[in-house]
């Protein structure tokens, strides 16, 4: 009597087991698949002052990733369902959080874009915007040597809230 009790719990848990399926997903993008197929980033040229000269292009890249890899599109040169173009147009520090001596506990590294985002299926969705993110470094390490991890972690923060804009229902 025991093993039949055991046996029906084992395959009560079984059969439950088998026919609840848990699935999710998720997506930032709401994109239409059936009217966008493609996209295409034009290089976004640095017009901003002091900023390093690989900028441009580590920005540019950071964008066509963000695209790539969270959407189904494909990237293409030019003329794609959804174009985006624009330029850097502000790269600087400043100091923050300053300590009672007066000397700066921190500084901050801050790059602004200007972005035009053109939706050919959806024009209600174009736009034209500047986005800015920083990033704090310690004030003791000179920027040329934590530079590259700031800009790097400021083109994430830029490309996100880009992607953001263009094709998330946020």
């Amino acid at each position: 009597m025991k093993k039949i009790g055991v046996l029906v719990v084992v395959l009560s848990f079984l059969v439950t087991n088998q026919g609840c399926k848990m699935s999710y997903g998720f997506n930032d993008a709401s994109i239409d698949y059936t009217k966008v197929k493609t996209i295409s980033i034009s290089v976004f040229p640095n017009y901003a002052p002091l900023a390093q000269p690989t900028l441009s292009q580590e920005f540019t890249e950071a964008l066509r990733d963000i695209f790539l890899v969270q959407t189904r599109l494909d990237l293409v040169k030019t003329d794609g369902d959804l174009q985006f173009s624009g330029k850097i147009t502000g790269y600087s520090t400043a100091p923050v959080g300053i300590q009672a001596d007066e000397i700066a506990a921190q500084n901050r590294l801050t790059i602004t874009v200007q972005v035009k985002f053109v939706n050919k299926s959806d024009e209600s969705k174009n736009y034209e915007s500047s986005f800015t993110q920083y990033a704090d470094y310690d004030s003791n390490k000179p920027l040329n040597e934590v530079e590259s991890e700031l800009v790097k972690e400021i083109n994430e923060l830029l490309t996100q809230q880009i992607f953001n804009k263009a094709v998330s229902n946020w």
